[in-house]
């Protein structure tokens, strides 16, 4: 016969249990009110106490008294409660006065509000408004620029190139296709100063120019090879170029869909005519102002961080090598990029901001 006090029944609503197992796969929520979840639910699977406690390296009485704080208040009881400390020394109205502020006025002789001039406007503290400032998320401080596109078939094309990326076709290969022009070939005046224990690397301000070249790449979505070739300029000849050196690359039996933004040299009509002769291909143009939905993009920005805007050359022949150099050494790890935003949720999105800035959808 079981043994000890005998234990309060444990009945879970289906909602109860469906709320429970959110908190108990959190990765977000405080540990705590995890394992308290788990402690309620794992008696439904038919362990005990002691066979809990052991898993959550708990004493027993500890499970007993997060079970009997469920049974009594349920799944509000297994948050803790509110603990005793110094009042709160600024009233409720005066930080929505504070917020309001913020929001919705700039400061007479400024064109954003800093935290001392929050502090001396509402009579708070520095320290304070520093605080509120971060606790609500408040950052007049920054900005962040956005271009909305002015393109009629806005929408259409959304859906066709955020499909592409979500349901690329079978027997087919998806290529994000654009040039990066103008890289200089920058040579620093004075050599590097190596980075140290506390300090950054340093360079000097000045530099002479040593003449630029333009990057044309291919971006395979499903595997995140790079394709690319340097050239001394970039219009629709090195465009056509570089397009006829992807053909040869590519297997005969594929179609290809090319992803490229709005620039001239993309729509040039010796363009349209090598690629009205070639049936397999297939060109995808973003919405103007909207090279973002182009994931080459992403590319060119781990070029830039990673091999061009620190670097130092001597001549466009050492940037062009050690450009081909990053390629080559990116392309031997080599991952694609994961993307998940869908049409829905881009159009979403631009309705949101339309709202705020203009009171109406795009």
């Amino acid at each position: 016969m079981p043994t000890g006090r005998p234990k309060a029944e444990l009945v879970l609503s289906e909602e109860e249990r469906e709320q429970l197992l959110s908190l108990a796969r959190s990765r977000a929520l405080p540990h705590g009110i995890v394992a308290r979840a788990k402690v309620v639910l794992w008696p439904a699977e038919g362990q005990s106490n002691s066979e809990i406690a052991a898993r959550l390296q708990w004493t027993k009485a500890t499970v007993g008294k997060w079970r009997r704080r469920f049974i009594e208040r349920r799944v509000p009881g297994l948050y803790d409660e509110l603990r005793s400390g110094r009042p709160r020394s600024i009233e409720d109205e005066k930080i929505a006065a504070l917020l309001r502020r913020t929001l919705s006025r700039r400061p007479k002789a400024a064109t954003h509000w800093t935290v001392r001039g929050a502090a001396a406007a509402s009579g708070i503290s520095k320290s304070t408004v520093h605080r509120l400032f971060r606790s609500f998320a408040l950052q007049p401080h920054c900005t962040r620029s956005f271009k909305l596109s002015n393109d009629p078939f806005f929408v259409e094309k959304v859906r066709d190139i955020a499909g592409l990326y979500l349901n690329p076709p079978d027997h087919a290969l998806v290529l994000c296709v654009d040039e990066k022009s103008q890289i200089q070939a920058l040579n620093r005046t004075q050599p590097v100063l190596p980075m140290g224990l506390g300090y950054v690397e340093g360079i000097t301000h000045d530099y002479v120019r040593n003449g630029t070249t333009t990057l044309f790449a291919a971006l395979d979505i499903a595997t995140g090879t790079v394709f690319t070739e340097c050239k001394p300029r970039h219009r629709h000849q090195e465009f056509l170029s570089f397009l006829r050196k992807l053909d040869e690359s590519i297997p005969p039996e594929l179609d290809v869909h090319l992803i490229v933004d709005n620039y001239a040299t993309h729509k040039h009509p010796k363009v349209r005519t090598w690629l009205a002769q070639r049936p397999r291909y297939q060109i995808h143009y973003t919405p103007t102002y909207s090279s973002w939905l182009n994931q080459v993009e992403r590319w060119f920005a781990l070029i830039t961080q990673q091999a061009i805007r620190r670097g130092s050359f001597t001549s466009v022949k050492d940037l062009v090598a050690k450009i081909d150099a990053f390629v080559q050494n990116y392309n031997r790890s080599h991952r694609p990029f994961v993307w998940t935003a869908t049409a829905d949720s881009i159009l979403a999105k631009i309705t949101r901001l339309c709202s705020v800035i203009s009171g109406t959808q795009h």
